[in-house]
This record gives C-alpha cells, sequence and structure tokens, in this order.
C-alpha cells in the first residue's frame, strides 16, 4: 500500500510539467474565444501566460526529472495552438478581417509556417547553441503578433502587413537570429517584459474597448516568473 502511494505521488509529480504544457494549450484555445468575442486585449494577454507557461514547463521537467518523449510532444502541440494558431484569429479579427476571405487566407499562413518551423527545429540535431535560432521561434513570433494587437488601430495596415509577413519567413529562415539567453530573465522574457511594458502604457492610455481584467492573472504571474529566475541565478553563483 505504501509502495502504490510513493508511485502515484511519484506520477503526479512527473506530470506537473505537462500540466503547464495543457494549461499553454488552454490558453491558446481560450485566446481565439476571446478574439472571436472582441475582447482583443485580453486574448492577447492569454498569449502572453502562455508564453510564460511555455517557459516554465521544460525548467520544472528538468527540476524534476520529468522529461519525456510526450512532454516534448505535447510542448510542439501546445506551441502551434497558442503561438501560431491563436494569433493569427488576433491578427485576422483586429486587421486582416477587412479583407474579408483573402484577409482570413492570409492570415491562415501564420500557422503553416510556424508548423513547418516546428517540425524542422524537432528533427533537427543542433538545439545547443545558446547564442542563437535558426530562424524566429514560433512563440516569439506569436508574441510580437499579439503585441501587434494591443495597439488597435494605431499602425498603418501596411506596417501590420509587412511584420506579418516577414515573421511568416523569418521562422522558416535559416538566419541566425540572437536568442538573448544572456539577458537575466527567463526564456522569452525579454519579450514578455516589453509586453507587459507596452500593455500597461494601453491601459494607461486607455485605449481598449473592455478593460483587460487578465492582467490581474498575468501581472502576478510575471512576478513570479521573474523573481524564480532571479533566485535561482543567485543560488548558482553561489554554488558556483
Amino acid at each position: 500500500m505504501e509502495r502504490s502511494g510513493l508511485f502515484l505521488r511519484l506520477r503526479i509529480i512527473k506530470s506537473i510539467p505537462n500540466m503547464f504544457t495543457l494549461g499553454n494549450l488552454y490558453c491558446g484555445f481560450l485566446s481565439i474565444g476571446f478574439a472571436a468575442n472582441g475582447e482583443y486585449n485580453n486574448a492577447a494577454i492569454l498569449i502572453l501566460i502562455g508564453m510564460m507557461l511555455d517557459s516554465m514547463d521544460g525548467r520544472l521537467a528538468r527540476m524534476l526529472k520529468a522529461d519525456s518523449t510526450l512532454g516534448k510532444e505535447l510542448d510542439s502541440l501546445a506551441d502551434i495552438v497558442s503561438f501560431g494558431v491563436a494569433p493569427s484569429f488576433l491578427v485576422y479579427y483586429t486587421y486582416f478581417y477587412q479583407f474579408e476571405l483573402i484577409g482570413l487566407v492570409v492570415a491562415g499562413l501564420f500557422p503553416l509556417f510556424g508548423a513547418y518551423r516546428l517540425a524542422r527545429f524537432n528533427i533537427s540535431s543542433d538545439k545547443s547553441s545558446l547564442n542563437y535560432f535558426i530562424g524566429v521561434p514560433i512563440t516569439a513570433a506569436g508574441g510580437i503578433l499579439a503585441l501587434l494587437t494591443l495597439f488597435g488601430g494605431e499602425f498603418p495596415d501596411i506596417i501590420t502587413t509587412v511584420v506579418y509577413t516577414a515573421l511568416c519567413f523569418l521562422m522558416i529562415s535559416r538566419i541566425r537570429i540572437p536568442s538573448l539567453k544572456e539577458v537575466p530573465l527567463p526564456k522569452y522574457g525579454t519579450i514578455v517584459t516589453v509586453f507587459i511594458g507596452c500593455l500597461l502604457v494601453v491601459i494607461y492610455r486607455g485605449t481598449y474597448v473592455k478593460f483587460p481584467y487578465l492582467i490581474y492573472i498575468a501581472a502576478p504571474l510575471y512576478v513570479a516568473y521573474v523573481a524564480y529566475r532571479f533566485v535561482k541565478g543567485r543560488n548558482k553563483k553561489h554554488t558556483d
């Protein structure tokens, strides 16, 4: 009986990273729903929350020694929804809707490029560089699209179109993109920090239809997200 209880606890602990990954996936689904209901800022915040969860699942897996093939597959599936499909829906509802069917077709290209980028990364034998990525990661690309939507109609449509097109091709390019891993923030922490800053500007200026109440979830999560990295970094220095 005691052994079975211990085994159950171990299984639950080993499942924690996958719960974060599934949380990321669910954020992507919710983002699509919020975008469809016209709550674009909340939809963008959900992509932000997904980015933070995405950065945590791998760390938790390593910390708990719970790395698994299942977790890696789940991570890719979650990424294509949260940072491929959800941002493309968001951009469609905020910008490309005015082009009707053509806009919908163009918006649908982003997850296709993102899926190709993920598949190429998954089969790549060279994933070890700390200094650069080969092509823009889908997480960063999706985050940038979400960031654009925070400012509503302040950017000319041509800017959105150019950025959108550039991100599509940069994801599948062979260009070396600086990883910014030397920046003392968690994975994707730089773009998340910029995102939070822009969101606060939007809230301060009142450029939203409905108050983006999901900021009450995103802000504490971000504080915990950065604090964990800071404490971990200090502990590592003391150990060294």
